[in-house]
């Protein structure tokens, strides 16, 4: 069966090794099942016109596409005004392929209503649980009708979320991991906990207290530096590669006065293959999640997490609400204080390869790219047309 994914602004995004693979585990989970995938994507070029310069961004987005597999399959288009402007392909190529296609999977959540006209069958993919809810019911995102709605998020559409489900039949699915390409890599000599991340990137959560419209800051510098004095706090070696720029300097020496390790993640993870091998040359994972996350007690893990997980790195990670699929103690510990924080990370250390051998074994019980995707094929091709 011919598959498109519909990915968000991985070709204008040349240093995000780590984002390059949210979408990436997908297609190739699904070349894995026997699938026929194709990639479609929005590029952004450069508001210089530069020709030259557009070329050089999207020299290494090719090259990627041809490693994985993916050459002569990248379907990618920019907006000129209300046309397609396509790259490396023609309209008739790109209306061809999505009308030929058994489906298309979108995480590209304001995808233009053509592109999806033209398939035969659609599936919506929710990575950002309750948020994206939340947007779509506040209405900040207008959001075309999908045949199909995914979602990443546990509460998704339950009786126990705290966001409305906007009237939308939502499907629950796992975050998938391809194993193959994330080997289990013990090395008891491994030395800190790292993370990436974006930091300070722009994200701003609209709510109303007591009658008023008001703005909180939704990003991960705010969850970092709630626990800034962690590395006071126990023996274990931290470390974070983060995507900032000049503007963020006050953060970073705040971060290093306290101890923690601070690197640009351009530098250690600005490729897929470099973000493999920084996340596999770790000891483990200590991160945060936004704020959102805690608010909306969404059960949300990221994909990277799993990365981690699948490679044998125990993680300490903040908890995001009660789970059916996420343990706390075994290969992944859930924390809600910095006291928790610290307590894990020693635990984590005193019998290291035992949660290493237990945060691969979660993976491959509960998060295996093949039987995941097996199960989003079963339900978008066997589901009936729904159209809110």
């Amino acid at each position: 069966m011919i598959a498109v994914i519909s990915v968000y602004k991985v070709a204008n995004f040349p240093d995000g090794g780590g984002h390059f693979w949210v979408y990436m585990q997908y297609a190739q989970g699904l070349r894995r099942l026997g699938c026929d995938v194709y990639w479609l994507e929005q590029f952004r070029p450069p508001a210089s016109g530069d020709s030259a310069q557009e070329a050089a961004l999207l020299a290494p987005f090719f090259e990627r596409m041809k490693r994985f597999g993916l050459e002569g399959k990248t379907l990618l288009y920019a907006k000129a005004g209300n046309d397609f402007r396509f790259v490396g392909c023609e309209w008739p190529d790109v209306e061809r392929v999505l009308k030929r296609a058994d489906l298309l999977l979108n995480f590209h959540y304001a995808i233009d209503s053509r592109l999806l006209g033209c398939a035969r069958r659609t599936a919506l993919v929710d990575i950002d649980p309750g948020l994206l809810q939340f947007w779509i019911s506040t209405g900040q995102l207008n959001v075309p009708a999908h045949d199909c709605y995914l979602t990443t998020g546990e509460t998704v559409g339950t009786p126990s979320a705290r966001f409305s489900d906007c009237g939308l039949p939502w499907h629950r699915i796992r975050p998938p991991v391809c194993l193959d390409l994330w080997p289990f890599t013990y090395d008891p000599h491994a030395e800190a906990f790292t993370t990436v991340s974006s930091w300070s990137t722009t994200d701003w959560l609209k709510v109303t207290e007591n009658g008023k419209t008001v703005l909180r800051e939704n990003t991960k510098r705010v969850a970092f530096l709630e626990f800034a004095e962690l590395p006071r706090h126990t023996r274990q070696p931290l470390e974070l590669a983060l995507y900032t720029d000049e503007r963020d300097a006050a953060d970073l020496a705040r971060l290093t006065q306290n101890g923690w390790r601070v690197r640009h993640s351009a530098e250690v993870a600005g490729s897929p293959d470099a973000y493999r091998s920084y996340v596999q040359r770790s000891r483990g994972e200590f991160s945060c999640a936004k704020a959102s996350c805690m608010q909306f007690q969404n059960a949300w893990v990221s994909d990277r997490t799993l990365c981690y997980l699948a490679s044998g790195k125990p993680v300490v990670v903040q908890h995001t609400g009660p789970s059916a699929c996420l343990p706390n103690g075994e290969g992944m510990f859930r924390f809600t204080s910095l006291d928790d924080a610290a307590a894990a990370l020693d635990a984590i250390n005193r019998d290291y390869g035992r949660h290493c051998r237990a945060a691969r074994d979660l993976v491959e019980a509960r998060f295996d790219a093949k039987r995941i995707l097996e199960g989003v094929l079963n339900t978008t091709l066997m589901a009936r047309e729904m159209v809110p």
